[in-house]
């Protein structure tokens, strides 16, 4: 069984994932099929093929849940970019709204 998932890269305490196709019974770290794309989480920066994706899902591969979201957002066009920061890790000002209310 194929599956598409992430695969761990980068440096300690600076993690970045690929999505890579590969089979289940590979290591996670191991041998893949194809890179689809990337997830850099700490500068909020993704890019990932969709009609690659679209075609391995046709061949019967599974997508993990991490990757079925950032599938979800590069199909409707709201990929997150570098430098452009999510908005619910802007918690700067949490702690005073929740006072003033």
């Amino acid at each position: 069984m194929v599956k598409i998932r992430l695969k761990r890269t980068g440096a300690k305490n600076w993690i970045s994932f690929r999505v890579v196709v590969c089979d289940i019974r590979k290591q996670r770290d191991g041998i893949m099929l194809e890179e689809v794309g990337y997830y850099d989480p700490r500068r909020s920066d993704e890019k990932i093929d969709v009609e690659r994706v679209e075609y391995w899902v046709g061949q019967g591969a599974l997508m993990s849940e991490t990757v079925k979201d950032i599938y979800d957002r590069a199909k409707n066009g709201k990929s997150k970019q570098y430098g452009v920061a999510d908005a619910y890790t802007k918690k700067k000002n949490f702690k005073k709204d929740a006072k003033e209310a």
